[in-house]
């Protein structure tokens, strides 16, 4: 598998699945340089934790690359972007580069194709998330989910939970659907036990 040059944006909790979008507003100088760049070229752009929340922290080894599906420029040079998930990369390097953004080497994973979970994992994720969102306090449109596919349950869940770094990490690095969705109901079972007032879970 050939190796891909990617402009990253290492943002701590952000995390991007293939298929899906992520909102952003980028107000930095150096991230609407690289918007710009992304724009310019194809536009991608990826996006990866950082392992500490600093600058030049190292990065993990997973993330997922991004095309920009929509774009909003406001009058002093800030985006809104929409990200939309096209493949997740495992980092190979990080490359020595003049630009204000930091650019990697990656090399794009394949996918899974057409995953399904059985009718009882669903049935116990779905029980596990309404007892989760029950106890911290969140409205959900049950109607809504259960018309959603799997894969799309399953990430989407992922990619918006309250989660400190390092579970979000895990879950995206999670090699398949079934795992992952195990892994996401036992971090729901974990800090569902928790005070929601206490804030994030944590797994440090």
């Amino acid at each position: 598998m050939s190796a891909t040059r990617l402009s990253i944006f290492p943002l701590p909790g952000a995390v991007l699945y293939p298929g899906l979008q992520l909102p952003l507003h980028i107000f930095e100088p150096r991230y609407r340089a690289m918007i710009g760049d992304a724009l310019a070229r194809d536009r991608r752009i990826a996006m990866i934790q950082p392992q500490e929340n600093r600058e030049g922290a190292p990065l993990y080894d997973i993330g997922c690359v991004g095309k920009i599906a929509d774009v909003e420029t406001s009058e002093d040079g800030r985006y809104n972007i929409v990200l939309e998930g096209q493949a997740r990369f495992r980092l190979l390097r990080e490359l020595d580069v003049t630009t204000p953004f930091r650019q990697i080497e990656a090399e794009l994973f394949e996918e899974p194709q057409e995953e399904y979970l059985s009718l009882g994992e669903r049935a116990a994720f779905e029980s596990e998330a309404r007892k989760f969102a029950d106890a911290q306090g969140y409205s959900v449109d049950w109607d809504s989910v259960v018309s959603l596919d799997d894969v799309s349950l399953i990430n989407g869940v992922s990619q918006i939970a309250p989660f400190d770094t390092a579970a979000k990490q895990a879950l995206l690095e999670a090699p398949d659907l079934r795992t992952r969705c195990e892994l996401l109901v036992q971090l729901m079972e974990f800090f569902g036990k928790g005070d929601p007032g206490e804030g994030r879970v944590t797994l440090q």
